[in-house]
């Protein structure tokens, strides 16, 4: 007689399930381990920082930008006319004209410089190519005081760049540069480029260094040379690092104080004022402290908005 396997019902028990969520009116089963609520625990003290230093001053800055205020007396009602005087006032709207104006110095430029030198460098090896690349981001490093008063000495009458002029027989270039009105703000926003395009360079080196060979390799059979190389896959491949590299350089712009009060002061009368200094000027010089905090949040609202808009117009063409 022959053993019959008796079968042996499974005693395992099934693998437990996620729990199941009220959302919109049906259950949704949600993710196992631990409940959501944990992750901002672990963020609050984060938030909580964030909320007291940022937050709370930008509120504050807000409220007084509602007031006339000098600081010491009693605050009157304003409403928004501080906010109105932003269009009507040419004092006030000068400075967010230089600004943006500068923008094209602080973000534009070092951005073409950066694509053109990070293009170069990818694709020719040559020796001493890293002391080549920290010699270009160190400006990046350097603090803005430094970078300031070592500009200022370059520009002076008597300065180095006058001084070369004059060695090379181009004496009848000099100016006194950051003295003439209309040659302070370009002047200014030239070292602003010589400040941020090493940052452009470093972000987009990086970028080319993801980018896969067979695509150069693929254009180079389909007849491309390297500019049209760089056209059709450098430049697509690096708009994220564009993207980066236009926010900074865009916020950096925008903010722009040290360099200013160092070197020109906003002068020659108001040629090269920008918002953050107008902020200073204002809140402790002139004792216009709810004009100047209406300043300082039309200022943070421009930055926001320009950073949103361009990295969304950059990196949406990507998608």
């Amino acid at each position: 007689m022959t053993d019959t396997a008796i079968p042996v019902a499974d005693t395992a028990k099934p693998p437990a399930r996620p729990p199941k969520q009220w959302l919109g009116g049906r259950y949704r089963r949600r993710a196992p381990g631990e409940p959501r609520a944990i992750g901002y625990l672990y963020a609050a003290p984060a938030l909580a920082l964030f909320a007291v230093l940022i937050l709370v001053p930008f509120g504050q800055a807000i409220w007084y930008s509602l007031y006339n205020w000098d600081g010491l007396s009693v605050a009157t009602w304003a409403g928004v006319s501080n906010y109105t005087a932003l269009v009507t006032d040419p004092s006030l709207r000068g400075p967010f004209v230089h600004a943006l104006i500068l923008l094209i110095f602080y973000a534009l430029l070092p951005i073409l410089v950066g694509l053109l030198l990070a293009a170069a460098m990818s694709r020719v090896r040559i020796h001493g190519m890293t002391f080549f690349r920290t010699v270009l981001f160190l400006p990046q490093v350097l603090a803005m005081v430094v970078v300031a008063l070592s500009w200022r000495w370059i520009y002076a009458p008597q300065g180095l760049l006058n001084n070369v002029l004059d060695a090379i027989g181009l004496g009848a270039l000099a100016r006194p540069w950051l003295g003439d009105f209309q040659l302070a703000l370009p002047a200014v926003g030239l070292v602003g480029t010589w400040v941020e395009f090493g940052l452009c360079m470093v972000l987009f080196l990086a970028g080319c260094q993801k980018i896969p060979r067979e695509l150069y390799e693929a254009a180079r059979l389909d007849g491309a040379g390297p500019f049209r190389e760089f056209l059709a896959v450098t430049l697509p491949a690096l708009r994220p690092e564009i993207a980066v590299a236009a926010t900074l350089t865009i916020v950096a712009g925008l903010r722009n104080f040290d360099l200013v009060y160092i070197t020109t002061g906003g002068g020659p009368g108001d040629a090269t004022a920008v918002p953050a200094f107008e902020v200073y000027h204002r809140a402790f010089e002139t004792g216009q402290v709810g004009s100047a905090a209406a300043v300082g949040v039309s200022l943070a609202a421009l930055i926001f908005v320009l950073t949103v808009v361009v990295s969304r117009a950059i990196e949406g063409r990507q998608s």
